[in-house]
């Protein structure tokens, strides 16, 4: 007898036909990267993943946060025995402190006597017998008795919600704008859930944005591949651009030109690194260089696709999602990025993309933008 983790996978990869197996080889993988320091067996009973830890909550810790898992459940394995069964799910079922159960079986290991609902009845039979709080309730029941017989058999009332999604690395790649606020983090998260793989560029104005800043990105980097086993950062130098286009650009044209340089950046980075798409935090509305015309903007100099996950989400959900994925109270310490620094009186909220071009035309754009990427530092 002893104590396991089950983990469940994401039902959408079910989904995926012929190429299941491709997904499941991933998601392993991925597993085994975020538990490499710890001690602990993995086994595979008849198509359910089971680990062995020898700390099995740190390892629970973990694996829910690994992509692709739907579900971790903490068993206990025993014999495929039926008085063995019946023992260890009266123990399940006075530890769940609850007043009414139920009892499910999947009966993988056909050779086992009787059907699933016979194991159940017979099962919550003996419970019954020998508990006098409980009552059965098969419809709405506070506490459920899982039995997976497979090889051996497993019993557990434990379950715990894990993120979900998709394996990570398997959806292809992004370059994520990612600055010191609440919402880029957020955003990087939601990519990565659904399998893109993250790299995170940060622009970092020197010395008007502290060394404190810097490490406040590389700690929501690190918050971010706590999720996904691997980040890579990409600190870029932005002073030159800003003070170019504060002395040569009108000042009400400043954020958004900004962001055309930002977006250019990360356009060049994700170019030479083999990288598919960019990232942003942006959310339709929220600042002046996030309304409709300020995004057209920004993506007339993108040269791959641009994803904005937070698009339609309000402030306030934005934040409930921070603090879930555990970025929010690191966003809010105040160290001050290059998009907080020089912000104009008057932004422009409603630029034609025109009179942009024609403001920017003044500047060496190229040389600016082959300075920053050269010059950047590689966490």
């Amino acid at each position: 007898m002893k104590k396991l983790l089950l983990v469940k996978y994401a039902p959408e990869i079910f989904l995926k036909g012929l190429n299941k197996g491709k997904f499941e080889r991933k998601l392993i993988d991925n597993i085994k990267s975020v538990l490499k320091d710890l001690k602990y067996d993995f086994v595979n009973d008849t198509g359910r993943w089971f680990l062995e830890f020898e700390d099995i909550e740190e390892g629970l810790k973990r694996v829910k946060r690994v992509f692709g898992v739907s579900e971790v459940c903490v068993v206990t394995e025993v014999e495929a025995d039926m008085e063995e069964i019946k023992k260890q799910a009266l123990k399940e079922a006075a530890d769940i402190k609850a007043d009414t159960f139920k009892v499910q079986t999947n009966r993988a290991n056909k050779s086992f006597p009787g059907t699933s609902m016979d194991i159940s009845r017979e099962v919550g039979a003996y419970i019954l017998m020998n508990s006098e709080e409980l009552k059965v309730d098969v419809n709405n029941p506070k506490g459920v008795i899982n039995i997976e017989i497979r090889e051996k058999a497993y019993v557990y009332s434990k379950r715990v919600k894990a993120e979900g999604g998709m394996p990570y690395g398997t959806n292809g790649s992004t370059m994520l704008m990612l600055s010191g606020g609440i919402d880029s983090p957020v955003a990087g998260y939601m990519m990565a859930r659904r399998g893109v793989q993250l790299n995170c560029v940060y622009f970092h104005s020197h010395p008007y944005t502290s060394e404190r800043a810097k490490e406040k990105v590389k700690d929501l980097a690190n918050i971010l591949k706590s999720y996904t086993g691997d980040v890579k950062l990409y600190v870029a130098p932005f002073t030159e651009i800003q003070m170019q286009i504060i002395e040569k650009c009108r000042e009400d044209e400043l954020t958004i030109i900004m962001r055309r340089f930002m977006m250019r950046v990360a356009c060049r980075l994700a170019e030479l690194k083999g990288i598919n798409s960019v990232t942003t935090g942006e959310s339709i509305g929220q600042v002046a260089s996030q309304t409709m015309e300020g995004l057209v903007v920004s993506n007339d100099v993108a040269d791959r696709p641009v994803f904005r996950p937070l698009i339609a989400m309000d402030k306030v959900d934005i934040m409930d999602k921070a603090r879930e994925i555990d970025t929010y109270e690191t966003s809010i310490l105040p160290y001050e990025d290059c998009c907080t620094v020089f912000v104009p009186k008057h932004p422009k909220t409603k630029p034609r993309l025109e009179e942009i071009r024609k403001s920017e035309s003044v500047l060496d754009i190229e040389k600016l933008v082959e300075d920053s990427v050269a010059n950047c530092e590689v966490y």
